[in-house]
């Protein structure tokens, strides 16, 4: 992330309701890695473009794809269909989520 886009790493800056980012907040999630924000930022995705991106276990991928699935449902009011690979984090995702 360039110096003067540092605070693409606060969650605040990417127009949230403030209600998601005190969610998160209490979460103890303020701020991505500078990685998830450049995930952010490549070319058209918040417009709804294709993101392909890897990283290891716990790295915070989940963090990306939840950020561009809230933004979109947002901002188009239409659904979203998140599918995880294990029941428990179904679940886990569901309660968090709502």
């Amino acid at each position: 992330v360039p110096e003067d886009q540092a605070d693409k790493l606060l969650l605040a800056s990417w127009g949230l309701p403030k209600a998601v980012v005190e969610k998160y907040h209490g979460l103890g999630v303020v701020q991505m890695f500078e990685w998830q924000a450049e995930c952010l930022m490549l070319g058209q995705v918040l417009e709804g473009k294709n993101l392909i991106y890897s990283a290891p276990t716990s790295a915070g991928k989940t963090l990306v794809a939840e950020l561009l699935i809230l933004k979109r449902v947002l901002e188009t009011r239409k659904k979203a269909l998140l599918i995880l690979p294990f029941v428990s984090v179904a679940k886990e995702k569901k309660c968090y989520l709502q």
